[in-house]
């Protein structure tokens, strides 16, 4: 899989997040073709939510062409790691290394914040979920590994429906160096 060439990564503008909800909208919609049709009907971030993430500049966006947002990414702190919340892509750009593209953006960001994981709960079985986050380095965290912090997230989606028994907690260590691994005799 090719990157899209044309596509780049930068931080959520405010005029970017009335958009972003039909990303993932868009992006969802998957879901109803494995009969996960809940999933695909799912309310998408709120903007009260897109813009907290982007106050806190922790939203990014993946545009191509005429700078509009093709795709983004939004992150929560918890436990010390960079947790992504929500990466979504318009289809018309899947497979096109869109999504690995933001993820390592967040990587490289989390790597200057001195935060060493990225961490994220996904669908353990659906094949653009668990299975591709494997191939972009992430591992299952056995049950001894989740932090309070991801076990209240699990918690939080069973309460929202989500079967438990589908659903995997993954963590990568931070590829790019953090600021904390660059000062000699840190």
């Amino acid at each position: 899989m090719e990157s899209d060439p044309a596509a780049l990564v930068r931080e959520a503008r405010e005029d970017d997040l009335e958009l972003l909800p039909a990303i993932q909208i868009a992006a969802g919609a998957a879901f109803r073709e494995i009969g996960m049709a809940a999933i695909a009907d799912s309310a998408p971030l709120s903007g009260d939510a897109l813009a907290a993430y982007q106050r806190a500049g922790r939203a990014w966006v993946a545009v191509s062409g005429g700078d509009i947002p093709i795709g983004f990414i939004v992150v929560d702190l918890i436990d010390g790691r960079a947790h992504i919340e929500q990466v979504s892509v318009h289809p018309d750009y899947a497979r096109r290394g869109v999504g690995g593209m933001l993820i390592n953006h967040v990587d490289r960001w989390a790597g200057e914040q001195g935060i060493d994981a990225l961490t994220l709960t996904t669908f353990r079985a659906v094949p653009w979920n668990g299975p591709y986050y494997a191939r972009l380095g992430f591992r299952d965290m056995a049950p001894g590994e989740i932090t309070a912090g991801l076990a209240a997230v699990l918690d939080d989606e069973a309460a929202h429906g989500l079967d438990p028994a589908t659903r995997v907690c993954m963590w990568r260590a931070t590829t790019a160096p953090s600021v904390l691994q660059a000062v000699p005799g840190a």
